[in-house]
């Protein structure tokens, strides 16, 4: 049996089952303060500040209750508004965005912090896994962490607007680190885990990083790399693993939070006391799919106003009604996993669990059986491999038990989209729910889950198919690192098949240079906005116009209730040789819908005479580097034995150029010309890559989206090969 994650709900002083690892804090008189002495451990291996009965001290909680309180929090004025609504400055300043459609005052991270603190004090705020149990960080814990790690960056040397750099997986000590950072009026910086020690260096030399932490031996070596090309680097800290040897101005987590007690409390007050909401604390770099990363910077308000509003837009709860679990697991440098796990869990005291670093190689099934999450969130790719596991399990299954899932799906999956928003449900689904979905949905961990998301790339119709059947809605939102995360939710009362939501509260959009069909460059307004790219001003205007409004790059239309569909990326939009403007993504999705075979397929024909693509077929993946292997997926072995072909391996096909598959495939090309506009729209050729796209082999970036510029690049003589006998 799994280990169970205990649960809580409810906010601020209601009962709270007692961690036994941890002193109860309600046995302390309130005048005293809560008890801070930190309960939740893991083994000491000179890495990590949650080490047995370590203290925090009372005179940091003390500190901040006579300097902060909510009313001061909700009344603290912006000091010196400033004109402009962008800065490529690190310490620039910027005019927040409020207006009459969004009027609410603004506030600073510390701010937000303090108001939960004085709500959810006492409730669970971080669990993470140590020797096989759970162990949990109340929310005055994990303030105090914060403050300490704070001051250990200040002793360290961090100095205003410049950065502290993360490169680690999901922990708490990430968690606090970053807010730490903020505190002490740093920048926080995520690098994420798979970059090179080159992309390393460029992004803490462009952040001016003072301090970097990191999780492992591997990810320090990368900085022991670099150092010497980092003037502004004078720390680096380690948290998960120990340090192979002493050196210089490297030190353990617990090394780190020691030396925050060198530093005043007060000290620490006046720095956070100075903060302003229109200040950028938070930079969050793009992949740089399309050249060189930007750093885009995100202000105080940025924040705390995303993380209310546009949380509320995709209905979650504070913990006052029902304290939310979610599973972090996903890259906290991205955007959307730090809006959603860290910032958001702090405005509404959601119970944050830290999955193993190794979740996305099979092990996040795991944690979530044992937390069983209220809300989840995952990029496209990791829906689909959930989906992928199931379709290998139900097609190794008995001959009864697979036909009941079959049924069971089919019957839930008519019913939904026929009746998309009645909770009204016929006897047939609510007994396929009871007798089958309902189990698979335990065994998947979302016996609780009221809330799926998913963003950051499009979704395959047969993905969000899939999970209707499992009686899984998956709500899409839209939004960009630029925007703080989503400017657009799904939700419950706000869902379309295939949108992404509406406009969150507050926000604005409008389409510019629309065709006739209505689709037009999105564009969008709001307290989301960033503040501007770091250093790089030609960037930042080509973004944000005179008017202020953010040019996406981001093509869609607006149904006439205001549901938001994206058709591409005006960057990706292929113009033939004759002039036809060809959105890729929608054939590329009829492509994959068409043949179950197909992983991905990438449509090409930018200033060429007809359309071309390049195909990878479904494998499965190594379960210890996550990479695709030869063999072929149980739905592309059942393809396979459906169109007369023995072939379980990639290889098997590509290098025989298997007459069966190939045929099928060209006679599914040929069904979705067919069903095309016109005939610039038809793929004339195609080719099947002999291994399927990923991040080590540079097709995909951190995120799973993907580099065409890359595949161009790298299969150019195969791209090459298809209009060789046209440019004779």
């Amino acid at each position: 049996m799994p280990t169970q994650m205990p649960q809580s709900s409810g906010a601020g002083r209601s009962t709270l089952p007692r961690d036994p690892s941890m002193p109860d804090s309600r046995e302390v008189p309130q005048e005293s303060g809560p008890d801070t002495s930190m309960g939740a451990t893991r083994e000491n291996v000179g890495s990590s500040s949650l080490t047995d009965r370590q203290t925090l001290h009372k005179e940091s909680l003390r500190h901040a209750r006579e300097n902060w309180s909510p009313e001061k929090a909700k009344d603290a004025p912006l000091d010196s508004p400033e004109e402009t609504l962008w800065t490529c400055r690190a310490d620039g300043r910027v005019r927040l965005r409020i207006d009459s459609s969004c009027p609410q005052p603004p506030c600073t991270v510390h701010q937000m912090f303090y108001q939960a603190l004085d709500k959810y004090g006492k409730l669970s705020a971080l669990g993470f896994k140590h020797q096989g149990k759970w162990e949990r960080i109340s929310y005055f814990q994990y303030y105090l962490l914060s403050r300490k790690a704070a001051k250990g960056f200040l002793k360290l040397g961090l100095e205003r607007a410049h950065s502290v750099a993360i490169l680690g997986f999901n922990s708490p000590e990430w968690f606090y680190s970053a807010v730490g950072t903020v505190f002490a009026g740093g920048i926080v910086t995520g690098i994420y885990t798979t970059s090179t020690p080159e992309a390393c260096q460029f992004i803490a030399h462009d952040c001016r990083a003072n301090v970097i932490v990191v999780d492992t031996q591997k990810q320090l070596e990368k900085i022991l790399k670099i150092w010497k090309q980092l003037p502004h680097l004078k720390a680096v800290v380690i948290y998960r693993e120990p340090l192979p040897e002493k050196m210089d101005n490297v030190f353990t987590m617990e090394e780190f939070m020691d030396l925050g007690n060198e530093v005043s409390e007060a000290a620490l007050d006046t720095i956070i006391s100075a903060q302003q909401p229109n200040q950028c604390c938070a930079l969050v770099y793009t992949s740089g799919t399309t050249g060189t990363p930007k750093g885009v910077m995100l202000s105080q308000d940025n924040i705390t106003w995303t993380a209310r509003y546009g949380s509320q837009a995709g209905d979650i709860q504070p913990a006052e009604v029902q304290q939310e679990v979610v599973v972090s697991y996903l890259p906290l440098s991205h955007i959307a996993a730090q809006i959603y796990d860290l910032w958001t869990g702090i405005q509404w005291g959601a119970q944050v669990c830290f999955a193993e670093p190794d979740a996305l190689k099979g092990s996040l099934i795991n944690t979530l059986r044992e937390v069983e999450p209220t809300s989840h969130m995952g990029v496209p790719r990791v829906w689909e491999k959930i989906m992928e596991r199931i379709q290998e399990v139900t097609a190794q299954s008995g001959f009864i038990r697979r036909k009941m899932l079959l049924w069971a799906m089919s019957v839930t999956l008519e019913q939904n989209l026929s009746c998309p928003d009645s909770d009204l449900k016929p006897f047939t689904t609510r007994l396929a729910d009871y007798l089958v979905l309902g189990k698979v949905r335990q065994a998947l961990g979302f016996a609780r889950c009221q809330k799926s998301f998913y963003g950051a790339a499009p979704m395959t119709a047969e993905t969000q198919h899939f999970f209707l059947g499992l009686n899984i809605r998956l709500y899409a939102g839209y939004g960009l690192s630029e925007t703080s995360g989503p400017h657009f939710m799904s939700s419950h009362d706000n869902y379309r098949l295939y949108s992404s939501g509406k406009v969150v509260p507050g926000c604005q959009v409008k389409l510019v240079n629309e065709d006739m069909e209505g689709t037009g460059e999105i564009c969008l307004w709001g307290r989301t906005i960033f503040m501007g790219y770091l250093n790089m001003e030609d960037k930042t205007c080509e973004a944000i116009d005179a008017e202020g409004w953010l040019h996406t790059g981001d093509s869609g239309h607006l149904d006439t209730d205001g549901f938001l569909y994206i058709t591409g990326r005006l960057k990706e939009l292929i113009i033939t040789a004759g002039g036809e403007n060809v959105p890729p993504v929608p054939i590329e999705e009829a492509v994959k819908m068409e043949l179950p075979i197909i992983s991905n397929a990438m449509l090409i024909g930018d200033q060429q005479k007809f359309l071309t693509m390049l195909l990878t077929l479904k494998c499965t993946l190594d379960p210890d580097t996550s990479d695709p292997t030869d063999n072929l997926s149980e739905q592309a072995v059942e393809f396979c034995q459906r169109v007369g072909s023995r072939a379980t391996t990639v290889s098997e096909i590509v290098g025989k150029k298997d007459e069966a598959v190939y045929q099928a495939i060209e006679a599914g090309i040929q069904r979705i010309n067919q069903k095309a506009a016109a005939r610039p729209y038809h793929i004339q050729k195609w080719a099947i890559l002999e291994r399927d796209f990923s991040i080590s082999g540079g097709e995909f970036g951190p995120t799973m989206k993907l580099r065409r510029l890359a595949v161009l690049e790298k299969y150019k003589d195969i791209i090459g090969s298809f209009y060789q006998l046209q440019n004779k």
